[in-house]
């Protein structure tokens, strides 16, 4: 979606930000997990319909709330049954694969639905210590992750030294994305590629990653200056109150996991609402309703207005999870009107 005509509502200096949908697959509590896959692809087909810009998936293993663990695979999927979208991953966990194999996988994509596919790539080697023994990784792998990336790109330019060759990958110009904060954003600087980074809770951190990587940016042939992509909770609705209700769900299992050690399938917020919590619980529930961007369609408006100026980003990724599925995609339609 690149909102540039003058029914926007946004200031026309900021007006020019793409804005794309993640969806991490996140499974409804009394739902199966296969449920939550088919509700991605079918997101994928409503917000291409809205003109968003990109639509990525994730990857987790292990994790009892959340069904992506194939990005690649339900990207196939998502771009199966999508005509125009960008098609990605928010993102593959770079350190939990062989690179060739990575290198396959997206060449593969980009020779299926050439023009629409996003390699999205992260650092992350798993949630739990248990997860990090199953992948046969463990914390230090994500050291590696610049010379991963290098590794990675060098089988798109047939350059390994190996003198194996990735088929269909060879010669094929798969965007890459760096998903980071801290030193993730030396590396997308480093290498001279688009940066996405979150979560917007946490906006100086996030301002200090981007002024950073913006200040030591190398060109390169993937991208000849920097791109900085936003990433974070947008919600809309046509009340307050409202809005505020859409972050309830994940607000809870975040807290959860925080206190038990595993993140849950997404409650109804109704059945949050009627929930006994710890003084513990309770403090990091409220503390995960704040510093999203949630409101009204005039609110909303005005906070990425807010944004956007502070950040100068090139595009936003907005990444809600929510039980009620209607009021998800409610939130994203009026969020689409927002920004047209």
């Amino acid at each position: 979606m690149n909102p540039s005509n003058t029914s926007n509502p946004l200031n026309p200096s900021t007006a020019g930000a793409r804005f794309s949908v993640l969806d991490r697959s996140r499974i409804r509590e009394g739902r199966p997990p296969g449920e939550a896959l088919r509700d991605t692809v079918r997101l994928a087909r409503e917000v291409e319909a809205l003109g968003y810009h990109r639509f990525w998936v994730a990857e987790h293993h292990g994790v009892p709330g959340v069904a992506g663990s194939a990005p690649t695979v339900l990207a196939a999927a998502v771009a199966g049954a999508t005509a125009r979208i960008r098609v990605g991953t928010g993102g593959v966990m770079l350190p939990n694969h062989r690179p060739l194999v990575v290198a396959e996988q997206f060449g593969v994509l980009e020779s299926l639905f050439p023009g629409r596919i996003d390699m999205g790539l992260g650092r992350s080697v798993g949630f739990t210590d248990g997860v990090r023994r199953a992948l046969g990784r463990d914390k230090e792998d994500a050291e590696d992750f610049a010379a991963q990336i290098e590794e990675l790109l060098g089988w798109f330019r047939g350059t390994s030294p190996t003198g194996v060759h990735a088929r269909p990958a060879e010669g094929l110009g798969v965007p890459p994305f760096v998903l980071a904060m801290g030193e993730g954003a030396d590396v997308a600087a480093r290498l001279g590629l688009p940066l996405v980074i979150g979560d917007l809770r946490g906006r100086d951190r996030m301002r200090r990653g981007i002024d950073r990587y913006r200040d030591a940016f190398r060109p390169s042939s993937w991208a000849p200056q920097p791109y900085v992509v936003v990433s974070g909770t947008v919600a809309v609705a046509p009340t307050p109150e409202a809005a505020r209700r859409l972050l309830v769900p994940e607000a809870w299992s975040m807290a959860y996991s925080r206190t038990h050690g595993t993140f849950p399938p997404l409650p109804p917020a109704e059945e949050v609402e009627r929930r006994t919590m710890t003084d513990k619980e309770r403090g990091l529930f409220e503390s995960g309703l704040t510093g999203h961007i949630a409101g009204t369609p005039e609110q909303v408006a005005g906070e990425l207005e807010t944004l956007l100026k502070e950040t100068e980003a090139d595009e936003v990724l907005v990444t809600t999870s929510t039980h009620d599925r209607k009021a998800l995609l409610d939130s994203y339609r009026l969020l689409a009107a927002v920004v047209r």
